[in-house]
Order: structure tokens, then C-alpha cells, then sequence
């Protein structure tokens, strides 16, 4: 092949690959951009907020948005409390649902398909349907206006997929190592903490990204379970703020952008295991 001919097949190809790489890059920027906006907007006051300049730079950087937000609007409190929600959510899920996931696929035992499905039938409760059972549950216990009425619920509805995830890849493991580690004298307990869990890790970081959010963005329990301004979390906290300072819109969005920095923060650290799932999820399938 001469150089004319290669040369030639090379250019719709590099053609196809500018095209492709300018495409993304306006998909990028169109994510991002929100999210920048909002920064801006954070640091802007209400006149510079109305006058028409919605979308440019601000004329003078705010950072007292941000004290104000943390001080009169109390966010700091909001965000302790949704940090230590989420945070033991996490946990509970990722114990509850990786020791109950193996137990179904690693154990032979007479229900163990039955008991399968009947968690995974949680995935078709809504939570709308949820809410007056769980009140009513909760006032009877006395969990209402405590971190349980919300950590409960939580951790009941993340269950279901995190099982349903950890299973898939409980599944994929060779019984192989788990029958050397019982001939080196590993009990169940040490076999399932040291062998088995440190493989599902990928796993494990999906189910922890996906029970962040759900649990960091839910607005509908928290504020139905929650009236002490105390126990709030920061989406009550948010919405409560839009009626308190709703002449100060900078302040709001700095709470906003506040609340959206963890989220990011967790989905950096995770991302690369994140994919990692994906990947070995398709090469199963």
C-alpha cells in the first residue's frame, strides 16, 4: 500500500475522530456548566442577581454568602446531620446486604431462591406507598424526630439493589478460593471478611455511590419524619431556607452549591471502581 493510499484512509478516520472528541466536549461543557453557574451565582447579591447578568461573572465576590450560610442558616448543623445519615446508612447497607448477598449465593440451603426474590420484590415498593406505614410505625416506636427515623427507611429501600448487585458479583467467584482458605484452617466468617469481600470492592463502591445519593438527596421522609430544626437534614435545611431568606438568593446558593460538593467529592474517589463494576459486569454478561 502506498503512502498517498494510506494517507487516504487515514483522514475520514481522523475526521470521525474530531467530530467524535468536539461532540463530547459540548456534551461536557454542557453538564459542567450548571455547575459552575451556580458558583457563580453564589457569590452574587440580589441587585446583581436581577439586574439582568444572570449568567457572567460576578462584579464582586460574596464570600460572606457563604458565612451567612453557615452561621444564620444554620447549614452546618444540616450538613452534620446529613453526613452522619448517609454515613451509617452506608454502612449498614453495605454489611446488611454483602453478608445477606453471599449468604444467598455462596450457602446451600433450602430458601435460599425464595428469600432471593423476596427482596428483590422490594424494588417494586414506591416510596409513596411507604410513607403513612412508616409514620405510623415510627411514632409507635418513638423514632420520630430522631437520626433512626430516617436511617431506617433508608437502609430498608437501598437493601434490595445493593443485594441485587453484590449477588451478581458474589456469583462470578471462583468456589475455589473459598475452599483453599477452609483447608488453611479460615472459618466462614474469616473466609467471607478476608478472601471473598476484598474481590466484590467494585461492587462494593456502586452500592455505596448509589446509597449516597439516594439517601444525600432525599427530601420526601425527611421531611415528613423530621420537624425538630435540629435533626434536618440538607435538603429540609435548603427548602426551609428558600421561605427565610428568600430576598437573599446568593445565600440559598451557596447552601446549594455546599450541598452538591460532597456528591462530587464521593463520585472522584469512586468513580474509578465505579467502572471497574461495569466493566466486569459486561464481561459476565
Amino acid at each position: 500500500m502506498s503512502v498517498a493510499e494510506a494517507a487516504s484512509q487515514r483522514r475520514p478516520r481522523l475526521a470521525g475522530n474530531i467530530i467524535m472528541q468536539a461532540f463530547l466536549i459540548v456534551i461536557a461543557v454542557t453538564q459542567i456548566y450548571p455547575l459552575v453557574w451556580l458558583a457563580f451565582f453564589s457569590l452574587k447579591d440580589n441587585g446583581e442577581i436581577f439586574s439582568g447578568d444572570v449568567l457572567g461573572l460576578p462584579k464582586k465576590f460574596l464570600w460572606s454568602n457563604y458565612v451567612k450560610a453557615f452561621t444564620e442558616g444554620q447549614v452546618l448543623t444540616y450538613f452534620f446531620n446529613s453526613v452522619l445519615v448517609t454515613a451509617v446508612t452506608i454502612l449498614l447497607v453495605v454489611a446488611l446486604s454483602s453478608m445477606t448477598g453471599y449468604a444467598i449465593t455462596r450457602m446451600n440451603w433450602k430458601w435460599n431462591h425464595a428469600t432471593m426474590m423476596l427482596i428483590l420484590l422490594g424494588m417494586m415498593v414506591p416510596i409513596h406507598a411507604a410513607l403513612l406505614p412508616l409514620f405510623m410505625v415510627l411514632k409507635n416506636l418513638k423514632l420520630l424526630n430522631t437520626y433512626w427515623a430516617l436511617i431506617i427507611p433508608y437502609v430498608a429501600f437501598a437493601i434490595p439493589m445493593a443485594v441485587f448487585i453484590l449477588a451478581s458479583f458474589f456469583k462470578g467467584i471462583p468456589r475455589e478460593m473459598e475452599e483453599s482458605a477452609v483447608i488453611d484452617g479460615c472459618g466462614i466468617y474469616r473466609t467471607f471478611l478476608f478472601i471473598v469481600f476484598p474481590l466484590v470492592r467494585p461492587a462494593v463502591a456502586t452500592v455505596s455511590i448509589f446509597t449516597f445519593l439516594s439517601s444525600w438527596n432525599e427530601l420526601m421522609f425527611a421531611v415528613t419524619f423530621i420537624n425538630d430544626a435540629s435533626m434536618q437534614t440538607l435538603t429540609v435545611g435548603m427548602m426551609s431556607m428558600v421561605g427565610t431568606y428568600i430576598t437573599q438568593w446568593g445565600i440559598i446558593g451557596a447552601g446549594l452549591l455546599i450541598t452538591t460538593i460532597p456528591t462530587i467529592v464521593i463520585y472522584l474517589l469512586l468513580s474509578k471502581q465505579v467502572q471497574n463494576s461495569m466493566i466486569a459486569g459486561a464481561i459476565k454478561g
